[in-house]
């Protein structure tokens, strides 16, 4: 899912020391990356992309309007800074795709008859626990 709109230019990357496995790669290699986007201050999105992607990821943009974006997977940076650029694209992408408005229908003749037909026989299993006046 590659954006027609190439975002890579406008990230700003963050490097910090990763947790979990690796030994002493982890200890010594800044291998965790974290990518910031300043959606407002882009230049790539226009004023109405601009205005969807705020409200869509509103959960996770920052205060001061930043959509960040984490990667820690790999061990080495690059893959990491990749990674980083490929889960921020998707997540623009998604954001600015444009959702399908549902169509109300009608319940078919054939549904409703069988939604009676179970609350009949519904109706008839409670009648049967009922006790029996003499």
């Amino acid at each position: 899912m590659a954006l027609p709109i190439d975002i890579s230019a406008e990230i700003r990357f963050k490097t910090a020391r990763s947790g979990g496995k690796g030994g002493q790669n982890v200890n010594k290699v800044e291998s965790m990356v974290e990518g910031s986007l300043d959606i407002r201050q882009s230049s790539i999105l226009n004023d109405d992309q601009k205005a969807m992607v705020l409200q869509k990821l509103r959960n996770r943009i920052n205060l001061a309007g930043e959509l960040q974006v984490r990667s820690q997977m790999h061990r080495s940076q690059l893959s990491n800074k990749t990674e980083v650029i490929r889960k921020m694209a998707e997540l623009i992408e998604r954001a600015l795709k444009k959702e399908k408005p549902r169509l109300a229908s009608r319940p078919t003749v054939a549904s409703k008859k069988r939604r009676l037909e179970s609350k009949k026989i519904n109706s008839e299993h409670k009648q049967n626990r009922r006790r029996i006046k003499e």
